[in-house]
């Protein structure tokens, strides 16, 4: 029989080491010092100093801005009261943006504020420059020099809903970035996390998320998601051209609309060989950041199949990791053609 010998937990000066000098009231007490010896370091003029309720600083001076970061997280994710993982709290929010390295916001130093991201039931207070946010969906966090932060979604989603909430107070979009009245970046931020490849925030993830926290009826943030779905959709779309081109097809109509005999409409598919009757669908969904964009959208993709026409969905997902199947599935639905279809008049657009 294999027994498991359990890993003891680490020594004060490794905890130490790991959190950058900042640990909790339980984890001070599980390691055997005692209350009295905490307030006793943490006296005036003593090598310790309480940054947040049950949470210290092993150090005199003043902290630096991550060790502002690991007291913020540990006082929401523990309250300082036991031994415990930071899984139950991330930061989000500016702060977590000023992590990721964004250009558009103040650096790390110049954040006053720490917005900190909590199951809902959880009950806790703000605490000094600790703002608790609560969630209803389960907490994913990426580690970005060893904190737990928000997925870059969700932070971008968290720190624009603060700037839209001061906009809306004050008559503009702008807010209190780094504790100066200045405009929000509301563009800036938004591009950046989907250009910069190593923060891996895909523009549908985006979009997902700022459906999901109703930025998207804030005119500001839905005129920059408008452009970035528009160009990611072109990007697949030229992607999807140049596949026609290497398997040898004749040059589709581009987003035709196509209507019935009697003029009844019935869909513009982003690619249509009219002769075959087969539509190519591109990344529907980076065009539906509502419910009822999608139903239209989907309204037409099943009126075309109800009416014959093949219809090919092509992601940007799978184009990039398997172009030659997309193309070899292009090839064979030409091939193949559409099943009875209907007469349709085809407009160019």
């Amino acid at each position: 029989m294999n027994y498991r010998i359990p890993t003891p937990p680490p020594s004060l000066e490794e905890l130490a080491r790991r959190q950058q000098n900042v640990v909790t009231a339980g984890q001070l007490r599980a390691r055997g010092v005692p209350a009295r010896v905490v307030s006793g370091y943490c006296r005036r003029g003593g090598p310790w100093q309480r940054l947040l309720p049950r949470v210290y600083l092993l150090q005199c001076g003043e902290p630096s801005p991550e060790q502002r970061m690991w007291a913020a997280l540990l006082y929401a994710a523990q309250n300082g009261r036991e031994e415990g993982r930071r899984e139950g709290a991330v930061i989000t929010g500016p702060a977590a943006l000023a992590l990721y390295g964004f250009a558009a916001v103040p650096r790390l130093p110049a954040v006053t504020g720490v917005d900190v991201l909590v199951p809902r039931q959880r009950r806790l207070k703000d605490a000094g420059e600790v703002r608790i946010r609560r969630t209803e969906r389960e907490l994913v966090a990426r580690s970005v020099h060893g904190l737990a932060c928000a997925p870059v979604a969700r932070a971008v989603a968290d720190a624009l809903r603060e700037w839209t909430a001061d906009g809306a107070a004050g008559g503009a979009v702008g807010g209190s970035v780094g504790g100066a009245a200045a405009p929000a970046p509301v563009r800036e931020v938004l591009c950046e996390a989907v250009r910069r490849p190593e923060l891996r925030c895909p523009v549908g993830e985006l979009a997902a998320e700022l459906a999901e926290s109703g930025l998207i009826a804030d005119p500001g943030v839905r005129a920059v998601l408008d452009d970035l779905l528009a160009a990611e959709r072109d990007r697949v779309l030229d992607r999807v051209g140049e596949l026609v081109d290497e398997w040898l097809l004749p040059v589709p109509l581009t987003s035709p609309e196509l209507r019935m005999r009697g003029g009844t409409y019935v869909a513009v598919p982003d690619l249509y060989w009219p002769k075959e009757g087969v539509a190519v669908e591109v990344d529907s969904e980076l065009r539906c950041v509502s419910e009822g964009e999608a139903a239209w959208v989907r309204g037409g993709q099943h009126r075309m199949e109800y009416l014959g026409v093949r219809v090919v969905y092509v992601s940007g997902a799978r184009l990039a990791g398997d172009a030659d199947a997309v193309g070899a599935e292009l090839r064979e639905a030409f091939r193949l053609g559409g099943t009875d279809v209907v007469e349709l008049l085809v407009t160019e657009r």
